[in-house]
């Protein structure tokens, strides 16, 4: 069976396990034989969009760059992965409608949890009035309304969100199944069925 490309998009707020989760599901993806490409939003701003900052257009700029990127290499029978925090809705939605197989994964994760986990300090200096414009904090983050897959990163542990995403790949037809489908609880399994429902996929 022939693979057709699509577009997995990681979105959430900085530190909430974006890039963890996406290399997780692109090495199992390469391990099903299938053609994958990385673009994280922090390397993407190194090379494609250097220059850029972060004023909301230079922000629209730049997922709008990450995103044609993905439209092309999915057209190509490639699955592109994009983590990126991709604060802004309408942008989202944008790529959406540009590329057609999009999956969105919400990778939710509450503002205390994450000001814990910084091992940078960035949150408390945005906090502290130190950083301005800084996603989460003084620059608004608006939440997928829709997305086909959320994991709750201090909730759920990494291998369940994996599963989660993998599980609802495979019931949506985009990537073949494997003999540990199993893996995922009936609770679970019914709950990414409802979710797909609710989304006209299944």
């Amino acid at each position: 069976m022939e693979m057709k490309g699509f577009t997995i998009w990681f979105t959430g707020l900085s530190g909430s396990g974006k890039t963890t989760l996406a290399r997780v599901v692109e090495e199992i993806l390469r391990e099903r034989g299938m053609q994958v490409e990385v673009l994280d939003g922090d390397v993407v701003r190194t090379n494609l969009s250097k220059g850029l900052g972060f004023s909301k257009e230079d922000r629209d700029t730049n997922i709008k760059r990450i995103g044609f990127v993905c439209h092309l290499l999915s057209r190509n029978g490639v699955v592109a992965i994009a983590s990126a925090i991709s604060p802004y809705r309408d942008v989202r939605d944008s790529n959406r409608r540009m590329i057609g197989r999009f999956v969105e994964v919400y990778v939710k994760c509450p503002l205390d949890v994450l000001v814990k986990r910084d091992v940078k300090g960035m949150y408390a200096k945005a906090l502290a009035g130190e950083i301005k414009g800084f996603t989460g904090v003084d620059d608004p983050y608006e939440e997928p309304l829709n997305p086909e897959v959320l994991v709750e990163t201090d909730k759920e542990s990494e291998e369940a969100c994996v599963q989660k995403i993998i599980r609802t790949l495979e019931l949506m037809g985009y990537i073949p199944g494997a003999d540990a489908s199993g893996e995922t609880s009936e609770e679970e399994e019914e709950k990414i069925r409802q979710r797909l429902r609710d989304l006209g996929y299944i």
